[in-house]
């Protein structure tokens, strides 16, 4: 039986007294692929900066790989790896000195760092490119990038917030059949935020949030049973009845 990478158990969150999440529950075992899936401001940004620590909660509890994110939050990060919405890779350094500033951060040795490093590149054609500098490379290369960064620490769990929007469609499709391939060989436990349908696979679970609450979460077969639809789109819709996906 996989073991839960990630829990969170009755999360709720306030801005300014405005309730972000109400009481949210789900989780994501290890070879999982979960979907997070909700309308502009559902709260996906919230619960995805709280998995972080960037947010502090009061209410409510989430473990990373059976560590508690708020009171053993080295650890329970230790387990993390992420890929932000928004580029965090430093324009002016080379690909491999992005990498190496990650690596000497997680403490890794240089020679380990080494081997790491040509591992994930390699895994997305992009070893012979190591010494270019980032501002050369494309958006689809950028987030190649990004993704190996996040994985060089060998984490159990990989946040993803919509890490494909701007992209080309050679380029989703490169990078969701790569994550994808994760999964399956590492046992990687990934939560991945988007709004785009045909970047789910058939085996992946979802998680449907709207105006801070749960709506649905697990297979995709259950969530269409749940909602008495045939389409992921269809599901979608009725759960959030006003809610808009592409």
């Amino acid at each position: 039986m996989n073991k839960i990478a990630l829990q969170v158990e009755n999360i709720s969150f306030s801005y300014s007294g405005k309730l972000a999440l109400d009481s949210v529950s789900f989780e994501v075992k290890n070879g999982d692929c979960a979907f997070l899936l909700g309308p502009n401001g559902a709260g996906k940004s919230t619960l995805f900066s709280l998995i972080t620590r960037l947010y502090d909660y009061r209410q409510g509890k989430i473990s990373i790989c059976g560590f508690d994110v708020k009171k053993q939050t080295t650890k329970a990060l230790a387990k993390l790896g992420v890929v932000f919405q928004q580029p965090t890779l430093d324009l002016d350094l080379s690909v491999m000195q992005n990498l190496r500033y990650h690596t000497a951060l997680h403490g890794i040795s240089r020679k380990k760092a080494r081997k790491r490093i040509q591992e994930e590149l390699e895994r997305f054609n992009m070893y012979e490119r190591r010494f270019e500098k980032i501002r050369q490379l494309n958006g689809g290369h950028r987030r190649r990038v990004e993704i190996a960064r996040a994985l060089l620490h060998k984490p159990s769990l990989l946040l993803l917030d919509e890490p494909t929007v701007g992209l080309d469609v050679p380029s989703r499709k490169s990078i969701v059949e790569h994550v994808h391939q994760l999964v399956a060989e590492r046992d990687l436990a990934v939560l991945w935020a988007s709004h785009l349908i045909d970047e789910i696979y058939s085996s992946d679970n979802l998680v449907i949030l709207h105006q801070g609450k749960i709506k649905a979460n697990g297979s995709i077969e259950k969530v269409l049973n749940l909602t008495q639809t045939t389409a992921i789109h269809e599901a979608f819709q009725r759960l959030t009845q006003s809610g808009a996906i592409a």
